[in-house]
C-alpha cells in the first residue's frame, strides 16, 4: 500500500509528509520487495461466526484494492479493544513473533486505532501499523480523479493525520535528551502542525468555492421538472455497471472497492420521459465520518433525489446483504436522506439459478431484479423510472385554435405522450407536461380568448 503524501502543495515540506513514526521505519539498507505489499491483519472483535468472517473478508478486499496482500491474520475476541495497546498482552506477544517470522511490510487493524494505540503497536513491533480508516483513505487517494475529489481526499487525510503528528519527530530522541535536544523537536512539531492547519484552512476555502458552484448547478436541477434519481449502495454492488447500462455513460467498473468517487450525472430516457440519473460513492460498513463529511457533495446527490435506487448484490448471502443494507441506511440517515423514497434493485441476478431468483421475488416482492451485464430486467426498471417522471407531470387537455400553431409546437417541445384530434374549433391536444409549461399554455389561451 503506497504511502500517500498529504498533498502537492509546494509549501508543504517533504519531511512532514510521512504518515508513520520515524522509530517504526524500515532499516535504510533493507531491499524493497517487488509486487504488492505484504500485510499482517489483526482484529479485536466482539463477534464470531459469519459476521467475523465477513468483516475480515472486507478488510482483505480493502487491502487488495489498496495494493496489499494478506499473509496472516490474528484475531482476539474481546468485548472491546484494550485502550492502550489494542491487543492483550498474550496476543501482542504472539503478534511480535508473527512479525519476526513473516517480516510484513505493514500490520493492518480491522478497526479504528487511536493515535496512542497506533504508537504503542509501532513501538513494540518496529513495523508500520495502519487501521481501517487509513486504508480507506489510501484507496480514496488512488481513485480521486477530479480536482474537487483530490481536494476532499487531501483534507480528509490531513484531518486524520493531525492527531498523529507528534510521532513524526521522535527520531530526535536519538540526540540523547537533555538541554538543547528537547526544544528543536518540540518546535519542529509545532511548525508542522501550523503548516497542516494552514493547509486545511486553504483546502476548506477552496472546497467552499467549489461547493457554491455545485449548489448553483444543483438548484437548477431541483427547479427542473426532470426527476432526479440517485444510485446508492454498498461498494462493488454494481452501481456503476447499472449506470452504464441505463445511460450509456462510461463510468469505471473495475472489480475493486470505491471505483466511483466523483459524482456522475446523466440524462436517461425512459419510455419517452427524461430522468437525471446520478451515481454516488460506494458505501461501506462504518464508513469513516471524515469521509462522509468530505464527500458530502457527492452524497448530496442522494439527499436531493426524488428516488434512491438502492443497488444490492443479489448473488450475496441474504444475511450479508441485510447487513450491508443496514450500513447503507446508516449513511443515508447521516446525510439526511433517510426519508427519500427508495427502490431496492437486486443486481447481478444473472449469477443466480431460476429457483433462487424466485425465492428472492418472494422475500422482496417490490424489488427490481436486474442484470447490468445481460440487461435482464432493465425494461421493468425503466418502466418504474418512467412512472416517477409521470408523477411529476400534470395533464394538459385543451383545444388550441388553428391560428395559434406556436402553442402546438410548445406542447411537443415540453410535453410527452402527446395525442391530438382535429375539431371545428381547433386542435384538441392531450399531453403530460411540467406544471409550469402547462400553465403558460393555459394562460396564453385565456389571454387569446379575452382579446376575442
Amino acid at each position: 500500500m503506497a504511502r500517500r503524501a498529504f498533498g502537492h502543495d509546494p509549501s508543504m515540506p517533504e519531511e512532514i509528509q510521512r504518515t508513520y513514526r520515524g522509530r517504526a521505519e524500515r532499516p535504510e539498507d533493507e531491499v524493497r520487495r517487488q509486487g504488492p505489499e505484504r500485510a499482517l491483519v489483526i482484529a479485536s472483535l466482539e463477534v464470531t461466526g459469519d459476521e467475523e468472517e465477513d468483516r475480515l473478508r472486507e478488510l482483505s478486499e480493502l487491502l487488495r484494492t489498496a495494493g496489499a496482500e494478506v499473509i496472516e491474520t490474528l484475531v482476539q475476541h474481546r468485548e472491546r479493544p484494550l485502550p492502550r495497546t489494542y491487543l492483550g498482552t498474550g496476543k501482542l506477544e504472539e503478534l511480535k513473533e508473527l512479525v519476526v517470522r513473516h517480516k510484513p511490510d505493514l500490520v493492518a487493524a480491522e478497526g479504528s486505532l487511536t493515535p496512542g494505540q497506533q504508537r504503542a503497536l509501532e513501538d513494540r513491533l518496529t513495523t508500520r501499523v495502519v487501521d481501517r480508516t487509513a486504508i480507506i483513505l489510501d484507496i480514496f487517494a488512488q481513485h480521486a480523479r477530479s480536482a474537487e475529489g483530490k481536494l476532499q481526499v487531501e483534507l480528509a487525510q490531513l484531518e486524520y493525520s493531525y492527531a498523529r503528528q507528534e510521532g513524526l519527530w521522535q527520531h530526535l530522541e536519538r540526540l540523547g535528551g537533555g538541554v538543547g535536544t528537547r526544544g528543536p523537536g518540540e518546535s519542529q512539531l509545532e511548525s508542522d502542525r501550523r503548516l497542516v492547519r494552514n493547509r486545511m484552512a486553504t483546502l476548506r476555502r477552496r472546497l467552499r468555492d467549489v461547493a457554491r458552484s455545485r449548489d448553483t448547478q444543483r438548484e437548477k436541477r431541483i427547479g427542473s421538472a426532470t426527476p432526479r434519481i440517485a444510485l446508492a449502495g454498498y461498494t462493488n454492488a454494481g452501481k456503476s455497471s447499472l449506470m452504464n447500462a441505463l445511460s450509456g455513460a462510461d463510468v469505471s467498473v473495475d472489480d475493486a472497492l470505491f471505483q466511483t468517487l466523483d459524482p456522475t450525472t446523466r440524462r436517461v430516457e425512459c419510455e419517452g420521459h427524461e430522468v437525471l440519473l446520478s451515481d454516488t460513492v460506494g458505501f461501506i460498513r462504518h464508513l469513516p465520518h471524515q469521509l462522509v463529511t468530505a464527500f458530502s457533495a457527492t452524497l448530496e446527490e442522494a439527499r436531493d433525489a426524488d428516488l434512491i435506487l438502492h443497488v444490492a448484490d443479489a448473488s450475496e448471502p441474504e444475511a450479508r446483504r441485510a447487513d450491508r443494507a443496514r450500513a447503507v441506511g446508516e449513511v443515508l440517515t447521516e446525510i439526511g436522506a433517510a426519508d427519500i423514497p427508495r427502490l431496492l434493485v437486486l443486481n447481478k441476478v444473472d449469477l443466480l439459478p431460476p429457483e433462487e431468483r424466485l425465492a428472492l421475488a418472494y422475500r422482496h416482492p417490490d424489488a427490481a431484479q436486474v442484470s447490468a451485464v445481460t440487461r435482464a430486467g432493465l425494461d421493468d426498471l425503466e418502466h418504474r423510472l418512467a412512472e416517477v417522471a409521470r408523477r411529476r407531470l400534470v395533464t394538459l387537455d385543451v383545444t388550441i385554435p388553428y391560428a395559434q400553431g406556436g402553442l402546438m409546437a410548445a406542447v411537443y417541445a415540453d410535453g410527452s405522450e402527446v395525442t391530438q384530434e382535429a375539431t371545428e374549433e381547433g386542435t384538441r391536444v392531450h399531453a403530460l407536461m411540467p406544471a409550469g409549461a402547462a400553465a403558460r399554455i393555459r394562460t396564453a389561451l385565456a389571454e387569446s380568448a379575452a382579446r376575442g
